[in-house]
């Protein structure tokens, strides 16, 4: 019984995980690895974030591994079933001379 239990939650899991949605053509441009002072960021084209960030205090980061939800705006929600966070985009990606950037939670992020 504990293992059917088990093998259950296993594929809740990954069921929800494969709930992301490709990046809408509006907002194709958030695809890509982002990087600025301690915190990473990488957007995939079917919908899916990877993010780390240092904890301010430096012990320690904060880490997200999840598909996107919905775009607010330009914020990206970011979760499992009830579960989500809530990445705040203040500047959109856009071209700064040769390099795309975009600010996520106050962070100038430049994509790789």
């Amino acid at each position: 019984m504990r293992m059917l239990k088990a093998v259950f939650a296993l594929l809740v899991v990954a069921t929800l995980a494969a709930c992301g949605k490709p990046l809408p053509a509006d907002k194709a441009a958030y695809a890509g690895q982002w990087n600025g002072p301690k915190m990473e960021m990488l957007i995939t084209a079917d919908g899916r974030v990877d993010y780390k960030r240092e904890n301010v205090d430096g012990n320690g980061n904060t880490s997200v591994k999840a598909p996107i939800k919905e775009f607010v705006g330009n914020n990206l929600v970011v979760g499992l079933g009830p579960m989500a966070t809530t990445f705040v985009v203040s500047a959109p990606p856009h071209q700064d001379g040769e390099a795309w950037k975009m600010t996520v939670d106050g962070v100038e992020l430049t994509k790789k």
